[in-house]
């Protein structure tokens, strides 16, 4: 949704929310244009419905881009621009929690900077990104890439880097992690998770020495001392 501040971002579990996915022109947030958008909503762990379309970026596609996304000039060249498909997404998800991969440091930063330019607002809903929750979960693998995590899962990855496969197959890792979090209290080294807020707890340092911390800092301010 459309808002004056920004959402929250979380390291936490939630049964409700609309996992999303981009595939842009390259990297940068500040020179890339957005080619497809995809979002799956879930309830209850459950998909529901989806949303899906490629976009016209308004320029040539680079090679390398579509090298790694399949995505060419001659697929986009009916499709929406991105105002009319970001629309389309925003009345899809509505305020609901947003979920994806790498999208704290990615994907969140194009729907940032297309919101203001084409609104003058930002977007208003709190999101999880599931690269951090695997690297609390898992921090044992090497790589924690979507098709890395998929892997560990034993879940396909074909039809890897479009974003509605990549949704259907980060939508379960998410669930995967969920249960990672649901049964840490069995492990014998626990991934705990903050009473207060639920997102997970993580050794840090601060000025009086070692504590323990929320990783939803500063949006939640949890601490203990580390007995």
């Amino acid at each position: 949704m459309l808002s004056d501040s920004k959402g929250k971002c979380y390291t936490k579990y939630v049964p409700d929310y609309c996992i999303f996915d981009l595939e842009t022109t390259g990297v940068s947030c500040a020179n890339d244009e957005v080619v497809e958008i995809s979002a799956l909503k879930v309830i209850g762990g459950k998909v529901v419905d989806e949303y899906s379309t490629l976009v016209n970026p308004g320029r040539p596609i680079p090679y390398y881009a579509s090298v790694v996304n399949g995505i060419t000039d001659d697929m986009v060249a009916d499709s929406p621009d991105f105002e009319t498909a970001f629309r389309g997404f925003l009345d899809f998800v509505g305020d609901m929690v947003l979920v994806g991969h790498n999208i704290h440091t990615f994907d969140m930063k194009f729907l940032y900077r297309d919101a203001g330019k084409f609104w003058g607002r930002t977007i208003g809903n709190d999101y999880i990104d599931t690269l951090k929750i695997a690297r609390l979960c898992l921090p044992r693998l090497d790589h924690h890439r979507l098709v890395d995590l998929a892997e560990y899962y034993g879940i396909s990855i074909a039809g890897a880097h479009r974003a509605l496969n990549d949704c259907r197959m980060n939508q379960i890792v998410f669930e995967r992690l969920g249960q990672e979090l649901a049964n840490s209290s069995d492990a014998p080294k626990a991934v705990r998770v903050c009473p207060r807020c639920g997102s997970v707890l993580q050794k840090r340092s601060g000025r009086y020495g070692d504590f323990i911390g929320c990783t939803g800092f500063p949006n939640c301010r949890y601490t203990e001392d580390i007995c």
